[in-house]
């Protein structure tokens, strides 16, 4: 079986070396290579191609955020799962709209980290609960999403069916369509076009942005992800 080839981008070089020596004892898992601000993530991730971005989000040069957007605009298959301290709404959005597809703090333990990066590799959705209960709480207004554009626009009902809303709930807890089929007892196919129905009429265009949305819309609840 192939390893799971992992770049990390963290500016202090402690933490990078520390999550290097950490991610060497997963079964399965490579580091590739280490970055110590946004724009050598990306010139790193364009050269090497790894399957996994471990991304923080302030660094110098260009931030997490911005580091994403350039990796994923020219390696779309890369996968980025941000890891970083921060886990105030304008971080966790930014990251999410830019294509991430995890998010943890750095309370993280390994179990976690293992878990989020092997569930981005197959390409899964991992947050920190910590991470979904700020999007529930800023969805349901218990607190103001700082730095939100007010060209946004305000949530407004997205016509899904109930089961586009099955479909959903599944995404958002991390199943992969394989898993979301025999959970739903049908076809990958009639899963696939139901995700495209939903990209549609939610307006995502990648499973974290749909992720996102449904924290933000109430179709998912904090605390709640993937099955073991």
């Amino acid at each position: 079986m192939t390893d799971i080839r992992v770049l990390i981008a963290d500016d202090q070089a402690a933490v990078r070396e520390g999550l290097a020596l950490l991610l060497e004892t997963m079964s399965g898992v490579a580091v590739v290579g280490q970055a110590a601000d946004g724009l050598d993530a990306a010139a790193q991730a364009a050269e090497l191609k790894p399957d996994i971005v471990l991304m923080d989000l302030n660094m110098p040069r260009a931030d997490g955020i911005e580091a994403t957007s350039r990796i994923l605009a020219q390696n779309p298959d890369i996968r980025v799962v941000v890891l970083t301290t921060y886990e105030d709404d304008t971080s966790i959005v930014g990251a999410l709209r830019a294509g991430a597809l995890g998010y943890l703090t750095k309370s993280a333990t390994r179990a976690d980290i293992e878990r989020a990066v092997k569930a981005a590799a197959a390409g899964q959705a991992i947050l920190d609960p910590a991470v979904q209960r700020q999007l529930l709480a800023a969805a349901t207004g218990a607190s103001p999403a700082p730095g939100k554009s007010e060209a946004e626009p305000a949530a407004t009902p997205d016509d899904l069916s109930p089961r586009e809303a099955d479909v959903l709930r599944l995404i958002a807890a991390g199943h992969s369509n394989r898993e979301i089929a025999k959970k739903l007892f049908v076809g990958e196919a009639t899963v696939k076009s139901h995700i495209n129905r939903i990209f549609t009429k939610t307006g995502c265009r990648d499973r974290a942005q749909a992720v996102q949305y449904a924290f933000t819309h109430g179709y998912a609840e904090p605390g709640r992800g993937a099955a073991s």
